[in-house]
């Protein structure tokens, strides 16, 4: 089971050999094995690769992240390897009627808030209002209670902040690790047999990951702690360092609690495709399993 995400920052060359994937630098190679690995970020400008890397990706189920000119990321190369199930689940998840749809957006916005809740109690914040708007979410919110909560929330993360600012810090490390984590639960959902653009509440028609963003909202949390812990005693006015973008890149390894398992995100992400196709065949949103927070570590400044 893959279990590793590599995240380059300097110019290098990939190719595969003997079921590893090679890295070759000026100061050396490295070897890491093609199937402990989930996803790679290539953040490096003279960053090559061979087109058999790229196809032994795509086989074993490596996403590949790259980025623009500012180091942010923005494109996904997506595994659509053969699901056994590939035509039966599809034909599922299209026939999906609206209630049911609903039934489980009320499950991801109740997490997504109680996993806010959790975030800001981890902080010795109080997080009493919003545990009481979980309990007010209908199926499919149609009081946008997710709204409300998400402005309860960051007034009580940051004194002062907006959150579509680009040019604040917190914004930038949080987009960031929002996309890597964007696209480690598409590589999920396409490991299922799931269509990643039909999704239950997002329903743009110019977003090929509707149904990504869907199941992201439970996993943002985890991405703004790592980004507090990151910004903390910061000008809001900094730019992304490599270590700063090489943390955000591995929110994916961050603890999470499913269930009662202790997991990374990325076993998360799996385990919420997984309950999603469940779900859907079981004609039952409880079967939907989604990650619950768990406080990171302190760790290096």
């Amino acid at each position: 089971m893959a279990w590793k995400g590599l995240h380059l920052s300097r110019p290098a060359r990939l190719n595969t050999a003997d079921g590893q994937i090679v890295v070759s630098q000026d100061d050396g190679e490295a070897r890491v094995p093609l199937e402990d690995v989930a996803f790679i970020v290539l953040d490096a400008p003279h960053a090559t690769l061979t087109s058999t890397l790229l196809s032994a990706c795509m086989e074993a189920g490596v996403v590949i992240v790259s980025v623009d000119a500012r180091h942010t990321p923005n494109g996904i190369a997506l595994p659509f390897h053969s699901h056994h199930r590939q035509a039966g689940v599809a034909a599922t998840q299209i026939a999906l009627g609206e209630p049911f749809k609903k039934r489980c957006w009320r499950r991801v916005v109740v997490a997504k808030i109680e996993n806010q809740a959790a975030h800001l109690e981890s902080l010795d914040r109080d997080a009493q209002a919003l545990r009481a708007m979980a309990k007010l979410v209908g199926s499919g919110d149609p009081d946008n209670v997710e709204a409300r909560a998400a402005r309860e929330y960051w007034r009580g993360l940051y004194a002062k902040f907006t959150r579509d600012d680009a040019s604040d810090l917190r914004n930038k490390l949080m987009n960031y690790g929002y996309a890597v984590a964007r696209a480690g639960i598409a590589r999920a959902l396409v490991a299922y047999g799931l269509l990643p653009a039909l999704g239950l509440h997002h329903a743009s028609v110019t977003n090929a990951f509707n149904l990504a963003d869907d199941v992201l909202e439970p996993f943002r949390p985890f991405v703004d702690a790592l980004a507090a812990s990151r910004a903390q005693d910061r000008e809001t006015t900094d730019d992304l360092s490599i270590d700063d973008r090489r943390a955000m890149a591995g929110v994916l390894l961050s603890n999470a609690l499913v269930g009662r398992e202790m997991v990374s995100l990325l076993v998360a992400s799996e385990k919420a495709a997984e309950g999603l196709v469940q779900a859907m065949e079981g004609s039952s949103a409880a079967l939907l399993r989604l990650p619950s927070f768990v406080a990171p570590k302190a760790g290096p400044p």
